[in-house]
């Protein structure tokens, strides 16, 4: 693999970029030239812009990286980003265009992880601290599992709610890793999104947290993601 190649890892709601912190490794030792973008998880718009400055700063080919809502914003920012050959979905949202985390939720019966979010005053959503570990994180270590719990970082209303723009995955390859324990985004809506976007789809028997509690499998699919990128890109020259 070619040591210039980026990978640009794109947190969720209820986390942060040290969410990555065990696939960061693994991607160091394959020589990807690795960023984890800290979203302010303040609108949807917000983190898009965000994660589009981080792209910008990129030299050669990307492959970018989105867990969960995570998945919502790197939809949006590879648009106009000429330099990203890939996109790749840990358990995360790949909205079309129209579309918002709230109204994918409300299509179906709601999860046991939709039962332990709660609002605050000031326009956040939390995940209860007492049901984190079992809705988010059941297969990671438990006392790091209370640790995710105590640090988590809270999901603007405005972000649940903001609809999404047009879909960079309708004209960029893409990957799915979907969690098959997962109690966030039910198991079938993750299927349905990546068939949706016509994407590569492995499935691990994982959390929502999978990248913490199956990080080689997610680095895995990264890998696939950007050797099959570069093929491509060669092929054509």
């Amino acid at each position: 693999m070619q040591s210039k190649t980026n990978v640009v890892l794109v947190h969720g709601a209820w986390a942060d970029a040290s969410t990555w912190s065990k696939v960061i490794p693994l991607l160091d030792e394959k020589r990807f030239n690795v960023t984890a973008v800290q979203l302010p998880l303040t609108s949807l718009t917000d983190d898009i812009a965000v994660t589009r400055n981080f792209l910008a700063a990129q030299s050669g080919p990307t492959v970018l990286v989105g867990h969960s809502y995570g998945g919502a914003v790197i939809t949006g920012a590879a648009n106009g980003a000429p330099n990203v050959k890939a996109l790749v979905y840990i358990a995360a949202f790949g909205l079309d265009e129209g579309e918002s985390l709230e109204g994918l939720s409300n299509q179906g019966p709601a999860t046991l992880g939709a039962a332990q979010i709660r609002p605050d005053a000031n326009g956040f959503l939390w995940i209860d601290r007492d049901g984190f570990a079992k809705v988010f994180a059941a297969d990671v270590d438990p006392v790091e599992a209370r640790v995710m719990a105590a640090v988590q970082r809270p999901l603007s209303f405005k972000s649940f709610t903001e609809k999404s723009g047009p879909p960079a995955w309708k004209h960029l390859p893409s990957w799915y890793l979907v969690s098959s324990n997962d109690q966030m985004i039910p198991p079938p809506a993750e299927e349905f999104m990546a068939k949706r976007m016509g994407a590569t789809v492995r499935t691990v028997a994982a959390s929502h947290a999978s990248m913490v509690s199956h990080p080689k499998e997610v680095v895995e699919l990264i890998t696939s993601a950007a050797s099959t990128s570069a093929a491509a890109s060669a092929a054509t020259r």
